[in-house]
């Protein structure tokens, strides 16, 4: 007979037992899928249609829309538990759903609704890149990865065009040679050309802060090709190859 309070080996193997099977059911319900294959297609419908729609009210919900649609599937597909993925996937909901109807409504001023652009420009990046390192981190490259890595890529070249459009706005020179800023849609083009370095040449930055602007895209998009592009997709085909 045993001492009281002193338990058996067994005891011990089936409490373990017990605690790693509470460990994977939790593991389980806060499992994210990481839709990033989503937020990719997101991401290159929104810059097609910057440049192809023309400006107005409705185009402007219609960017937003897409936007919000792209932090949505982020926030949804996150490591959080499920009860906080569905609160915050509510929230942003309910939050865009109004800004987008008031946008189309046009009770935003324009202004406004640049501002609110530019900023989800630079916080959907900065959202992807945190699940991309947990998505890494725990279930290394994937195609998912790549999707992500390549949907950060697009999203890098519209938020050069949305500090493109900041800069024309608060400069009196005309930001290209041509003597106009341009278009949503030209601005949009420009940032491509620049950020892939092809460099059409029938759009031009004519200030040395446009000048400054274009250097630091054509860096960051070579830099990040070569890089975290590189890398990621040689890790997948070296898996590939081992499996």
């Amino acid at each position: 007979m045993r001492p009281p309070g002193i338990s058996s080996d067994a005891d011990d193997d089936a409490a373990l037992g017990r605690g790693q099977d509470a460990r994977e059911l939790t593991a389980s319900t806060r499992e994210a899928s990481y839709r990033y294959g989503a937020v990719l297609l997101l991401a290159f419908l929104l810059l097609v249609f910057i440049i192809i729609a023309p400006a107005g009210n409705w185009s402007r919900a219609v960017v937003l829309g897409l936007q919000g649609g792209a932090l949505l599937v982020i926030l949804g597909t996150s490591r959080e538990r499920p009860d906080v993925r569905r609160t915050r996937t509510l929230g942003a909901a309910v939050a865009w759903t109004a800004i987008v109807v008031a946008t189309a409504a046009g009770v935003l001023p324009t202004d406004v609704v640049l501002a609110v652009t530019g900023v989800l420009a630079a916080v959907i990046p900065l959202a992807l890149v945190g699940g991309l390192l947990r998505l890494v981190r725990g279930r290394g490259v994937t195609l998912q990865v790549v999707a992500g890595a390549l949907a950060i890529y697009l999203l890098l070249g519209l938020t050069f065009a949305m500090l493109i459009a900041f800069v024309a706005a608060v400069d009196a020179t005309p930001y290209f040679a041509s003597g106009t800023d341009g278009t949503p849609g030209d601005r949009v083009y420009f940032s491509f050309t620049v950020l892939t370095t092809t460099g059409f040449g029938d759009f031009t930055a004519a200030t040395p802060l446009g000048h400054a602007l274009a250097v630091g895209e054509m860096l960051t998009g070579q830099l990040y090709l070569v890089t975290v592009i590189g890398v990621i997709v040689g890790d997948l085909a070296g898996r590939r190859r081992q499996s």
